[in-house]
């Protein structure tokens, strides 16, 4: 007997849409049957892994028949070391966008709201729904975070709040005066996400470290990933850094042995590689002015990113020319699911590799 298995979802499932990543390499090359692609799609280090963590995986294999320790010792010590936190302050994730999904689970649900931008990252809206809790979007005030209306929206029934800084999408930054006005606005009993995925690539003496704020507000948790900066997007591990009450509630929820052996070694030894954080930022300072540069030359919008990617108005044309673009070998990132249809958001590679880009932009046009 046949079985509508969509009408035992709750609506909060029922009204989501998949998560749509940048298109992989393989899968182009099975389309278009063609090879040489470079992907400039899902803001990933176009380095490629340190070294550091090419010799600490070395003889992993021999531990893959094991379950890697659940409470990630290892690598919560080297986190405390290096950021000057307690160990019972940390979350640690496959990937970060896992702990958002643990912080929806614990503190949203139905009869709660969860308070966000447009243009904010895809996970936002798809954990709060997950867990059938409402969406406050607030309009973005010139593509960004718009933090007075984000406090303005703030109900009785607002649970969480999650800020991207810098954002993704559009990799705008808020400023530190802006952020410590509207935590001050904030009630305590708002969990307030602030989700810095990029932060190592921004150099603004106003930026604000969410870490620097901890002790000032206790319903603050930020969220941090190795998966950009590190080079380690293949192995996902992220983590949470807030009070040791709301660690406690996430690790109650959160899956037992989520992040693998592999991960744990690897973020271990590439926090402390310092040598390969600073190539990573400078190959993307340089990388970044690069694209600016060329899409400027090609006469072309773009909003101002701090993050390892920058996002281009197309206009009208802009699902066309990412077409072409992959007829080309290039694979960009669309962003018509964040309801920017004529934009494409473009990541941060190699000098050869943002060239090729441009100068098939230039054969698009």
């Amino acid at each position: 007997m046949a079985c509508d298995y969509f009408s035992l979802a709750h609506s909060g499932v029922q009204s989501l849409q998949p998560y749509q990543p940048g298109k992989p390499v393989d899968e182009l090359e099975r389309e278009l049957g063609i090879s040489d692609i470079i992907k400039l799609a899902s803001n990933e280090n176009p380095l490629g892994p340190a070294e550091s963590v090419c010799k600490a995986l070395v003889g992993v294999m021999a531990e893959l028949s094991r379950y890697p320790d659940g409470n990630g010792f290892l690598l919560k010590q080297a986190l405390e070391q290096k950021l000057k936190i307690k160990t019972n302050q940390i979350t640690l994730g496959n990937g970060s966008n896992d702990v958002l999904d643990l912080l929806a689970r614990a503190f949203a649900g139905p009869g709660k709201e969860v308070v966000f931008s447009e243009y904010a990252f895809a996970v936002y809206p798809i954990v709060t729904l997950a867990v059938n809790a409402t969406p406050v979007v607030v309009p973005a005030h010139e593509w960004g975070n718009d933090l007075e209306g984000m406090a303005k929206a703030i109900t009785s029934k607002t649970a969480l709040i999650f800020l991207a800084n810098p954002n993704n999408p559009t990799g705008t930054y808020f400023d530190k005066g802006s952020f410590e006005a509207f935590m001050d606005e904030v009630p305590p009993r708002v969990v307030v996400v602030l989700d810095e995925a990029y932060f190592e690539y921004v150099k603004k003496d106003d930026y604000p470290s969410g870490l620097s704020y901890m002790n000032s507000y206790p319903n603050l948790v930020v969220t941090r990933t190795f998966s950009k900066a590190y080079g380690l997007a293949g192995l996902r591990v992220g983590y949470g850094v807030s009070n040791p009450d709301i660690a406690d509630l996430l690790n109650r929820v959160r899956q037992p042995f989520n992040v693998s052996i592999p991960s744990i070694l690897a973020a271990k030894a590439v926090l402390n590689d310092e040598a390969y954080l600073q190539r990573s930022t400078e190959t993307n300072r340089q990388g970044l002015a690069q694209l600016e540069q060329g899409l400027s030359r090609l006469g072309l919008e773009y909003i101002p990113s701090v993050g390892n990617f920058i996002t281009a108005n197309f206009g009208s044309d802009a699902a066309d020319i990412n077409q072409r673009l992959l007829q080309l070998g290039v694979i960009v990132r669309p962003v018509a699911n964040y309801k920017m249809p004529a934009f494409l958001r473009i990541s941060v590679g190699l000098a050869a590799e943002n060239e090729r880009f441009l100068s098939a932009l230039k054969r698009c046009l």
